[in-house]
């Protein structure tokens, strides 16, 4: 499976980006005035998103690792973070560091696992039954988006394009095949992972802040950075402060392998 990519940025690192649900490849757009001359950045189409085809957890995983080049900055938002995750996990030499925003590891319990199976079904038959438009409606209404009402109109005006221009079977097969239900629980992985990962949440996110520091307790190179203010989505509730977080995690030399020295 190839997944659908589009690019911008002209700097030396590069950089593998992963959106949410209801996302795509343009939701970072906003960031490369930011940080274009730091970035040569690769943005993915998820499946069940745009014009690809729903696909399976484990197969989404490997599609995105055949898009990694060595040493890859993979940089994930909310759905896109437990992908971003599971990648790490699989394939960690090819990872140079891992940048979490509102990340959910899984749920530890399999009875969980089934009850959110049932709850992403009930929605995804809620989109098939209602049509797009209805479900964004819903969608933005939750309060966890409560950040993003506040964004200049002509941004939330965008935004709800990129919502709405996905088709109601593939957004319903995202939520089957790639929503929480599906994840297998990844908090096992956590404590192996020595690739250098930084998590981003926003203080008003209760939830994934807390998940957060829970992670970060386990990761054996893990950084955590809670935006004041900001809710489910700093990327886009305050882009300019998410962006020089990312600036600083990715600057430090000392996080390297030594140089000179013999593997």
């Amino acid at each position: 499976m190839k997944l659908e990519t589009t690019g911008w940025g002209t700097g030396p690192t590069k950089a593998l980006f992963l959106h949410g649900f209801t996302g795509s490849a343009r939701s970072f757009d906003h960031l490369e005035p930011l940080l274009g001359e730091l970035l040569s950045a690769t943005c993915v189409t998820l499946p069940g998103h745009g014009e690809t085809p729903g696909a399976s957890w484990d197969d989404t995983v490997a599609a995105i690792t055949q898009l990694l080049s060595d040493r890859t900055v993979l940089i994930g938002y909310s759905q896109g973070a437990r992908l971003a995750l599971a990648v790490a996990a699989a394939a960690p030499n090819r990872v140079e560091r891992l940048v979490l925003e509102s990340c959910a590891p899984g749920l530890r319990r399999r009875h969980d696992r089934v009850l959110r199976r049932r709850a992403d079904e009930a929605l995804a038959e809620l989109i098939s039954t209602n049509g797009v438009d209805a479900f964004v409606n819903h969608w933005e209404s939750l309060p966890m988006f409560d950040g993003l009402r506040a964004l200049p109109v002509v941004e939330q005006q965008a935004l709800r394009a990129r919502r709405s221009s996905h088709t109601a079977e593939g957004l319903a097969s995202a939520l089957r095949q790639l929503g929480q239900g599906a994840q297998p629980d990844l908090w096992p992985m956590l404590q192996g992972l020595r690739v250098p990962t930084l998590l981003m949440t926003g203080s008003q996110d209760a939830k994934y802040t807390r998940l957060a520091r829970q992670m970060a307790m386990d990761l054996p190179m893990g950084w955590r950075v809670t935006f004041s203010g900001s809710g489910h989505a700093p990327h886009l509730e305050c882009p300019a402060a998410y962006s020089a977080e990312l600036r600083s995690f990715l600057a430090p030399k000392w996080l390297s392998e030594p140089e000179g020295l013999a593997p």
